[in-house]
């Protein structure tokens, strides 16, 4: 068993059965060149895209395009792909089948892929028997991307629609109580700007008694205002500054609702299309001189251990 394998030995034995191993190789070539054909192995056609993500923010330490993959590859497209091309009836698994979304997702991941390119595009190759189908696979994997994110887009601008609605019908029950108060504290004290009031009536309090008119009906009517303005002048300054306060929070509110329903309405891409898919016009499987070469080989180096087992128990003999 020593020499089994030695160099020698091997360059006469193939030397000496050359014509053998020329008919298996042969003979190879050509079963291998039927087998793979068509009649035994449906080919497929590839279509790619290549899209680059827009309209996205980065979320932790995943890029844009991780972003991308990530609900690409996420099950709800492809869920939505299964059922857009009937590809249970195309994969031949039948919908009750125990293992159903086992066996089509290991068949869907092996027809179809994305990946990420070196310039920061994502990738998508499908394979299919019919290359429209191929083609149209990869517009409807952007479409449904494009829809997915949309709704996730949607779902938070929404959320934030809603918060601003709550904050803004808070701020109108406060901005509506304020107002209450201060029409009631004017009309009861006539303090209607306590700034120019409280300079004038003091003016007019002063003169009046230094003319010595106190008992005279327009000195009341001061004297009256002046006490006002002392016992309500400090609550109506803090009702008007809050007033104040409410009516600019009002104002940002409203335009912080505005920003977040404009969001909210819009109906954008996430994705532009670098390279659109397209039918081939050439299969990409099966790559039959890859199968023919492989099999060539295969077939002569199983001959050449064959042949050489012959001649070594012939030896034996």
């Amino acid at each position: 068993m020593n020499n089994f394998f030695d160099n020698q030995r091997i360059l006469n034995l193939i030397w000496k059965r050359k014509i053998h191993f020329v008919i298996v190789g042969i003979i190879a070539i050509v079963l291998s060149g039927i087998f793979s054909g068509s009649t035994f192995i449906k080919p497929k056609f590839k279509s790619t895209a290549r899209i680059y993500p827009s309209n996205l923010s980065e979320l932790s330490e995943e890029s844009k395009s991780e972003q991308m993959l990530e609900i690409i590859n996420s099950n709800d497209i492809k869920f939505k792909m299964f059922d857009a091309f009937g590809l249970d009836e195309v994969y031949g698994i039948k919908k009750d089948d125990p293992h159903y979304t086992t066996y089509m997702f290991d068949i869907y991941n092996n027809n179809v892929g994305a990946s990420k390119t070196e310039f920061e595009t994502v990738e998508i190759k499908v394979l299919d028997h019919l290359p429209q189908r191929a083609s149209d696979m990869c517009d409807s994997i952007i479409h449904f991307y494009n829809k997915k994110v949309g709704e996730i887009h949607k779902a938070k601008d929404w959320e934030m629609v809603e918060i601003s609605n709550r904050q803004l019908t808070n701020k109108q029950i406060e901005f509506d109580s304020l107002k209450v108060k201060l029409d009631q504290i004017r009309k009861e004290s006539d303090i209607l700007d306590f700034d120019n009031q409280v300079a004038e009536v003091t003016r007019g309090y002063m003169n009046a008694l230094t003319s010595g008119r106190g008992s005279s009906s327009n000195t009341k009517k001061i004297t009256d205002m002046y006490d006002n303005l002392a016992e309500k002048g400090s609550e109506a300054v803090w009702l008007q500054s809050q007033f104040i306060s409410v009516i600019a929070a009002l104002d940002s509110l409203n335009r912080l609702h505005d920003v977040y329903l404009n969001e909210y309405e819009k109906d954008i891409t996430y994705a532009h299309v670098v390279e659109s898919p397209f039918p081939a016009d050439k299969k990409s499987y099966p790559v039959r001189w890859l199968i023919v070469a492989f099999s060539t080989i295969s077939a002569v180096f199983l001959a050449l251990l064959v042949f050489l087992v012959l001649d070594y128990r012939k030896e034996e003999e």
